[in-house]
């Protein structure tokens, strides 16, 4: 197996530097929970043993010890034992909840810079919402909120930054996401977490964390595409959706403009918020979750579009304004 060496921050080169260097924002979080749980493990481990080795060596066959009255059972003992280490390791199973929910299900800064993100054998494949495209690089500003939307177009694969203390799958037919944001300026190792076929691990990359002023001449310097909702928005008439899907439509189906991170009303009485997984589910899956007052009649293009193809259709219904009395 050979082992690599990453450049550093700085400039210079180290072996695995991820393991020892803090990037993101949620670095030291991490850090601190990994460091408290195996604070935790090891005190309680210590305990075990030690109470073990102390009997062992003072009841040892031929001792002096004295064995009358010995205690069969002491309930107290069994109850403050177990309630102590409970209490220790619930605290460690909310925290790690807590940093979970920050990180994957929280809701980020209304200023989060969103990137997209698609896992496939063997690459990592970034869009930036301007159209720029990346393989096997991600490049993102320093200090910005970054929200990554992550889908897969063959197996699942598992989007991996150590020095970010970052990991999150990328799931075929589905999106994941998580947010984060990036506090020094350099190059980070990329990888794929999930074992995903033969070459999975050539599946890797690196991430640049860029000064903001730099990120911007980046943008401008990338080849010229146009933005992803563009795309959406051909997309969109190409498949017939506008056929359906508009004010002045004669077909009953719902409209989309403003739809985007608004509660809809479900037929069998439930409420979704419509976010990017809800918009993707609705075109693959059409009969899963029916709008309150429309009929089924919306047919399934599941095998009929990428998921590339699906990332650009959501991102241009995200980018439909609002209209009063439109959404369902």
């Amino acid at each position: 197996m050979v082992v690599e060496a990453y450049p550093t921050p700085g400039g210079g080169a180290g072996l695995f530097p991820e393991l020892i260097t803090r990037a993101s924002s949620i670095a030291g979080r991490i850090d601190g929970l990994l460091i408290a749980l195996t604070i935790l493990c090891v005190a309680v481990s210590a305990g075990i043993y030690l109470v073990m080795i102390y009997f062992a060596a003072r009841y040892r066959r031929g001792s002096t010890a004295d064995r009358s009255n010995a205690n069969a059972q002491s309930h107290t003992l069994e109850i403050a034992w177990t309630a102590i280490t409970l209490v220790f390791f619930l605290v460690i199973f909310f925290w790690a909840s807590n940093l979970y929910t920050t990180m994957q299900t929280g809701a980020p800064p209304e200023d989060v810079l969103e990137i997209y993100v698609m896992g496939k054998q063997w690459m990592w494949k970034a869009e930036h919402p301007g159209g720029q495209r990346e393989i096997n690089e991600l490049h993102v500003p320093r200090g910005q909120d970054i929200k990554l939307l992550l889908t897969s177009q063959d197996v699942i694969h598992s989007f991996f930054v150590p020095a970010f203390r970052l990991k999150q799958d990328a799931v075929p037919g589905a999106y994941t996401s998580l947010w984060f944001k990036p506090t020094v300026t350099g190059e980070y190792a990329l990888f794929c977490a999930e074992y995903c076929g033969t070459d999975h691990s050539r599946m890797r990359g690196r991430v640049v964390v860029m000064a903001p002023e730099a990120y911007e001449r980046w943008l401008h310097t990338r080849e010229s595409s146009t933005s992803m909702a563009t795309r959406g928005a051909k997309l969109f008439r190409q498949y017939g959706c506008s056929g359906c899907h508009v004010g002045n439509s004669t077909v009953h189906a719902p409209v989309l403009d403003g739809l985007y991170g608004k509660p809809v009303q479900l037929q069998d009485g439930t409420t979704k918020v419509a976010d990017e997984r809800y918009i993707h589910d609705s075109i693959v899956l059409p009969q899963q979750d029916i709008v309150a007052g429309y009929p089924r009649i919306m047919p399934s293009f599941k095998g009929q579009i990428s998921e590339a193809e699906l990332l650009h259709l959501v991102m241009y219904i995200k980018s439909l304004d609002y209209t009063e009395g439109t959404v369902p």
